[in-house]
């Protein structure tokens, strides 16, 4: 992926020619083997990096002026810091541990036109120097860097992540293997979140065709033709999200107790269907293997020619599984606790909001997102807008 990043872009391509040893990882652009000067006037090897801005996996104009020195603070022939260059240190992860960083800033009255001006400016700011105490020290090796991409589990490089400075964080989901059971309106919109993360898998679940009601609960928007096709809604959604992530593997099945050994292996499961018996084997079945699971639901009414009700959603894990059964968290039917949570209104916002919240306990249970309270039940209300929490470790 890499490779072929860099000849599609005529600035990465150029750097390459000119002997710099390029490399793409975790969605930056690195310099590999920069010169520079330490304070004992000794040269040594850094890194330079930047963010990196693309479309159809091309580089744009870059999208500021910042880049990233990997080394020892740089300095000048004479060993004197550059100070007016280095305006910070701050660590610099790409998904492989906290490295020590300094931040470089040299901005020009129009900015830098591609990738090429860029690194070539920073190279001189800081190689110059060396080359100062050694005319024959140089950036431009012409050794071709073979990068890893740790990026794999999407179709092309994750920009996101890089851009907002989160490499480090967002690998922290990466290997997992989650499975969705049921792909309604919430449950296609946790797969929509999980698919834009590094996991290596999403196993799907579901035995319904994808009909034109789901069009308006559903990310996205079917054309006429995909209607008409009454497509399984696994298959379905594996081909859209195909196109960005890999990893999503389609189960046309109804889970039941029979089956549900099918959950065996899995990280984490979302679950996202009604109530019943089924539901209450599965829940036993993802104890039995000591899974997570995180149960979603919602209950709207219509009342004075408004809709009221709850979004819902439930998390169990290995040191916390008792308040599912002791505190009724999870409607499984027979007992009118699925009146308040299972209804068939749903709204696409509410939806989406439901599987936010979902998603969002995922990550806090993997150290994504700080987690201070450890809440394993969450229920918000349309009127107020209260969002509760209880159940906490």
């Amino acid at each position: 992926m890499s490779a072929q990043l860099i000849s599609r872009s005529p600035d990465l391509a150029r750097l390459r020619a000119d002997g710099y040893e390029v490399a793409v990882i975790g969605g930056y652009l690195f310099l590999h083997n920069v010169p520079y000067v330490d304070a004992q006037r000794t040269i040594r090897q850094g890194k330079l990096v930047s963010e990196l801005t693309l479309a159809n996996d091309i580089t744009l104009m870059p999208s500021n002026h910042v880049a990233f020195f990997i080394g020892e603070y740089p300095c000048d022939a004479n060993g004197a810091p550059l100070s007016k260059v280095v305006i910070g240190s701050q660590p610099f992860d790409v998904g492989s541990g906290p490295m020590p960083a300094h931040m470089l800033s040299s901005k020009p009255s129009t900015g830098y036109p591609d990738y090429h001006e860029k690194m070539s400016a920073y190279v001189a700011l800081i190689a110059s120097h060396a080359a100062a105490i050694d005319p024959g020290t140089t950036a431009r090796t012409h050794r071709v860097v073979e990068s890893s991409n740790p990026d794999a589990p999407f179709m092309y490089i994750d920009t996101a992540s890089s851009r907002a400075g989160v490499v480090g964080v967002t690998a922290k989901l990466r290997g997992q293997k989650i499975a969705i059971i049921g792909l309604g309106g919430t449950g296609s919109y946790i797969l929509d979140l999980v698919a834009k993360t590094p996991v290596a898998e999403i196993h799907l679940f579901d035995d319904d065709v994808f009909l034109q009601h789901n069009g308006f609960r559903a990310p996205g928007a079917p054309t006429l033709d995909e209607l008409r096709a009454h497509e399984p809604k696994v298959e379905r959604h594996q081909r859209t999200y195909s196109l960005m992530k890999r990893g999503i593997v389609a189960h046309r099945v109804r889970l039941t107790k029979a089956n549900a050994h099918l959950l065996q292996g899995m990280d984490c499961v979302f679950l996202s269907f009604d109530a019943g018996a089924d539901k209450a084997a599965i829940i036993a079945a993802l104890e039995g293997f000591d899974i997570p699971f995180i149960d979603v639901g919602m209950g709207v009414d219509v009342v004075d020619e408004s809709l009221l009700g709850i979004v819902r959603i439930t998390s169990s894990t290995p040191d916390m599984r008792k308040h599912v059964r002791d505190k009724n968290r999870i409607p499984l039917g027979g007992d009118g606790m699925e009146n308040m949570y299972e209804r068939n209104i749903q709204i696409a916002d509410l939806n989406a909001l439901n599987a936010s919240l979902a998603v969002i306990r995922w990550k806090k249970l993997l150290g994504f997102y700080k987690d201070f309270e450890g809440e394993h039940f969450s229920a918000y209300t349309i009127d107020g807008n209260h969002l509760v929490n209880e159940d906490a470790t």
